[in-house]
């Protein structure tokens, strides 16, 4: 076992922090701005991630703390496209994920071989995020 490095740990769980919680305004704000026929289960779907996210964020912020960090007040930063069509929903959803996962990968090289706490809890939020790439993939299958 190597030492884990404690300030780039806290710096990318800070990061990624700021960026779960930036999901949970982003899908809230999806949430309200879905419309068509399919609006019931889409918004249920986008409510659902915000709640996800949240937990996310409260789930780093416990180990962040733990670290001794401070966590951030902050959320990253968000461009509104003012694109709310179901496929501009979901590309941007998309690659939201996308930038989630790779926090969660460089977390992973952070603490591999220092920390096997977090090891696994780098490698569990890898697989959700991937889950939720898989999820949206498919779900943008048949605009393509």
């Amino acid at each position: 076992m190597q030492d884990l490095d404690q300030k780039k740990t806290i710096d990318l769980l800070n990061a990624i922090m700021e960026f779960e919680l930036a999901g949970v305004v982003r899908y809230t704000h999806y949430s309200l701005m879905v419309t068509g026929p399919n609006r019931i289960p889409i918004v249920g779907f986008f409510k659902a991630q915000a709640s996800e996210s949240l937990l996310h964020a409260e789930q780093v912020g416990e180990i962040l703390t733990g670290l001794d960090g401070h966590p951030s007040l902050k959320i990253a930063p968000m461009e509104e496209t003012y694109k709310h069509s179901v496929k501009d929903i979901l590309t941007e959803s998309l690659s939201h994920e996308k930038k989630a996962l790779d926090l969660y990968k460089s977390l992973l090289e952070t603490v591999t071989n220092a920390s096997i706490y977090l090891e696994e809890f780098a490698r569990n939020m890898i697989g959700q995020e991937e889950m939720h790439n898989l999820e949206l993939k498919k779900m943008l299958r048949d605009f393509s």
